[in-house]
């Protein structure tokens, strides 16, 4: 679970991701309305009728195991003068999973970007506007890092198998040599690779069975995965390093 910050206003705020979804602190947005009393300000916000219609709704939309006998009773009551809702009740009481209640360091209460934008929406629209901006300047510099990733280990892997290929031309392909038994030295050198690293060839048939390639190419799978592209990258330099001192294929 990695943790990112913003800074909105002078106000920092904390972000984690779960599952692949986004979750913002309420507590530090209620920290920009009033830092000395954030659990006031949030349980003020909770108690609103129209704030227990939304993120009500936004479980109902979500989670398949939100209670909504527990929600019904709670929207009838908000609005009252005697009614108070905390985060943690509303989690224990309805089996929310878009608000979230943490302890310890970076403790305090999280909620999905969805209800996270609500809340700030409600502290102030401006605010909102200021937190939205950086939210999608940092999800954008997030997007840019694994492009330069990937482009990265895409060079690697041109760069590597340019070595390799001609670590097979200037040492295992004689100079004279048709060209169908050149590309069958390149292709039996392929194969060696796919072996070692997916532990069959790309194209198997042996002895009347066939093997079925799943719906993506070997060599694309490696390409988009940065692991198997680590690994074809680390096992074209070992071949291309023991071909020229002649130690051959078992």
């Amino acid at each position: 679970m990695v943790k990112r910050k913003v800074n909105v206003k002078g106000t920092e705020i904390v972000l984690f991701s779960k599952e692949k979804e986004d979750y913002i602190s309420l507590s530090d947005i209620a920290r920009y309305k009033d830092s000395e009393r954030s659990d006031y300000i949030l349980q003020n916000w909770m108690r609103n009728r129209s704030t227990i219609e939304f993120i009500g709704l936004w479980e109902q939309i979500h989670n398949p195991n939100f209670n909504s006998i527990e929600f019904d009773g709670f929207k009838n009551e908000a609005g009252s003068n005697s009614f108070t809702l905390t985060p943690k009740k509303w989690i224990t009481a309805t089996n929310a999973i878009g608000i979230i209640s943490k302890a310890g360091r970076y403790g305090g209460t999280y909620a999905h970007q969805d209800i996270a934008f609500e809340f700030a929406s409600w502290i102030s629209a401006e605010f909102k506007l200021y937190l939205l901006k950086e939210f999608q300047r940092l999800k954008q510099a997030e997007i840019d890092q694994k492009k330069l990733e990937w482009n990265v280990s895409r060079t690697l892997v041109k760069v590597n198998y340019l070595i390799h290929t001609d670590a097979i031309k200037e040492n295992l392909i004689p100079e004279k040599i048709s060209e169908s038994k050149r590309k069958f030295v390149y292709a039996d050198e392929a194969d060696l690779l796919n072996i070692a690293l997916f532990g069959k060839t790309a194209n198997y048939r042996r002895g009347g069975r066939s093997f079925e390639m799943p719906n993506w190419h070997l060599k694309a799978w490696a390409w988009w995965a940065p692991l198997f592209a680590l690994c074809l990258y680390g096992t074209r330099s070992c071949d291309a390093f023991l071909i020229p001192n002649l130690v051959r294929k078992t």
